[in-house]
């Protein structure tokens, strides 16, 4: 059955990793897999995880199965976060999902399963993820422009002019803060003008908001979100806990959908739990209640938002820095793209070969396309980065 495969392509991101932990030298650097990593290169467990992990390991009282929709009170909390006080909260229902991309596909499936001649719609470039995901739910896969490579900027008149030709068929991927793999973030009057197209034409936007609190603070991240969710009857939400809480392993994630009455957003939650059966059948709980712990008790969640704060602040201080740095070793004001981006990544624009110089030459070690992961330095890492970019006539 199995001799007629093709070999694989090997994973991007996970292969690279598996090289740089193959790399003898001692002084590398991995800026390629999206981790969030202390000034020790450590990606911590936060105070408030652990403590929220002990207690419940103390306090749990069984394993038994919690059903297809995951851990309630946790989809609750997780609307209140993203949605509370808007036009639309009373009409959201959240489903706890195995990471943000396994709400991605679930969303997808959704979708897939109610109009399946729908093109969905991602930013060139856009999360590796996002693209698969679609296509796997049997979706089409369009791009819209997004980002001006010269530039290292958003091109919002492009991207505007694109989403003003969709219309019924068509589903508008946005990125809810902190673009992966840009750094590239849209103005909240682009998401103005965004909702006021999708009233117009007909067209469903559907937010993945992944980085929420690692770009202007948790609610500034949230804006653009909310300014759709107080502007249109539909509306599609994957979130996700692995960067903001620091549970990448435990893949905690929600969907959250938003239909133009009560009733049919019951009707739609019905049917992707439906499709949960048919796929993973139910989350795993872990994640879950560890979040619903520290979003539920007061003291947890104060020590929650002072770290996460921190370690926004820290992002924005490494922009700050890598900027600095590289107009004192370049006389040029080329890389303030830099302290312009926000969240843990921003695209280069390296080439294939300035890539591999990078890695063979200076052990440092980036993704195709150029995304970097800022989130990923340590602050002695900066001198030698700028080095080697330079070297490399980034």
């Amino acid at each position: 059955m199995f001799s007629s495969l093709a070999t694989p392509k090997a994973d991007p991101i996970l292969s690279l990793s598996a090289f740089f932990k193959e790399d003898p030298r001692p002084h590398k650097i991995d800026l390629g897999i999206g981790v969030y990593r202390n000034s020790e290169g450590v990606t911590p467990i936060m105070s408030a995880v652990r403590k929220a992990m002990l207690s419940q390991a103390e306090t749990q009282p069984t394993k038994a199965y919690i059903g297809l929709a995951g851990n309630e009170t946790f989809n609750q909390a997780m609307t209140d976060l993203l949605l509370s006080g808007t036009a639309s909260y009373d009409r959201a229902s959240a489903i706890q999902t195995p990471g943000a991309s396994g709400a991605l596909r679930m969303l997808a499936d959704l979708i897939a399963s109610i109009k399946p001649n729908t093109t969905v719609w991602i930013s060139r470039p856009s999360y590796v993820n996002h693209q698969p995901v679609m296509e796997a739910a049997g979706l089409t896969v369009r791009e819209y422009p997004f980002f001006d490579a010269q530039t290292k900027r958003v091109d919002e008149t492009a991207m505007l002019a694109q989403i003003a030709e969709l219309g019924p068929d068509d589903v508008l991927l946005l990125h809810g803060c902190c673009h992966n793999p840009t750094g590239g973030d849209i103005s909240l009057e682009a998401w103005r003008e965004i909702a006021n197209l999708a009233l117009r034409n007909g067209f469903l936007p559907f937010v993945d908001i992944a980085y929420q609190g690692f770009g202007d603070g948790l609610m500034e991240d949230a804006a653009g979100l909310r300014l759709l969710a107080d502007s249109v009857p539909q509306l599609l939400i994957s979130t996700s806990c692995s960067k903001n809480f620091g549970l990448y392993r435990e893949r905690t994630g929600a969907a959250i959908i938003i239909a133009d009455s009560k009733e049919a957003t019951t009707k739609a939650r019905g049917r992707a739990l439906e499709l949960a059966r048919g796929t993973y059948s139910m989350p795993p709980d872990h994640g879950a209640d560890i979040v619903a712990n520290i979003l539920g008790n007061e003291a947890l969640k104060a020590e929650w938002l002072d770290e996460l704060a921190s370690m926004n602040q820290r992002i924005n201080r490494l922009r700050e820095q890598l900027t600095l740095t590289f107009r004192e070793q370049s006389d040029s004001q080329r890389f303030d793209y830099f302290s312009e981006h926000r969240g843990m990544f921003s695209v280069t624009g390296l080439d294939n070969d300035q890539i591999a110089a990078l890695r063979n030459d200076h052990g440092v070690y980036v993704v195709g396309g150029g995304r970097v992961n800022v989130a990923g330095m340590k602050e002695s890492d900066i001198p030698a980065v700028v080095n080697a970019f330079l070297a490399v006539n980034a």
